[in-house]
């Protein structure tokens, strides 16, 4: 009579029968895959990362719009200074006529007296030259002359000069053979240039050919 397997030997052998699995695919029951722990980490990863990128583009937003305003305020002051300049020169310069009109009238009511002084001088006798008194108008003159220097003013030559209408007043005409006409025979008052420019012309008496 054939003998008959109990169940718990069939067990067995159906254990027997399944392949062994590897040693480092073992794991617990109920526990999680690995690859779902790695999904985990890597979104957790690029999350960081993501954000890490959104706030390196909002500093370099941040840092171009620093420059900019760098950029605009220094050309605005660049402006402001040159404004400030030129303000400066135009005043500087508008003072300076100022001064110089003020010294171009004061100027003009000193030349009668060296007029006169000059005048007397021409009048002076030779003898009376080297008195004291003649000495002390002779030396005021000097200064006064000198002082007219200073201020950058200076003679209108006349005597032997060709007659320029730009620097000469004509007083009287002279008649004459021995000269070409035109010609400065003589200064009846003296002219001044200031910086160049006519401060009073000369008059003069010239020859006129006949």
């Amino acid at each position: 009579m054939e003998e008959k397997k109990s169940p718990k030997n069939e067990v067995y052998s159906e254990a027997e029968r399944r392949p062994p699995q590897a040693a480092g695919n073992s794991r617990p029951e109920g526990a999680e895959f690995p690859s779902g722990e790695a999904r985990l980490r890597g979104q957790a990863e690029r999350s960081v990362q993501s954000e890490e990128a959104s706030n390196w583009e909002e500093l370099k937003k941040k840092l171009e719009e620093c420059q900019k305003q760098k950029a605009e305020y220094l050309a605005g002051w660049q402006r402001a200074r040159a404004d400030l300049l030129n303000y400066k020169k135009e005043e500087m310069e508008k003072i300076g006529e100022l001064i110089k009109y003020a010294n171009e009238e004061l100027i003009l009511k000193i030349l009668p007296i060296l007029d006169n002084i000059y005048l007397a001088e021409k009048e002076l006798p030779e003898d009376l030259k080297k008195h004291k008194w003649a000495e002390g108008i002779l030396q005021i003159k000097n200064q006064v002359s000198e002082f007219l220097k200073q201020e950058g003013v200076e003679e209108i030559k006349t005597l032997g000069e060709k007659f320029d209408p730009n620097f000469h007043e004509v007083i009287k005409e002279i008649e004459t053979k021995e000269k070409e006409a035109g010609i400065i025979l003589e200064e009846i008052e003296k002219g001044y240039l200031i910086n160049g420019r006519v401060l009073r012309p000369a008059k003069v008496k010239v020859t006129k050919y006949y």
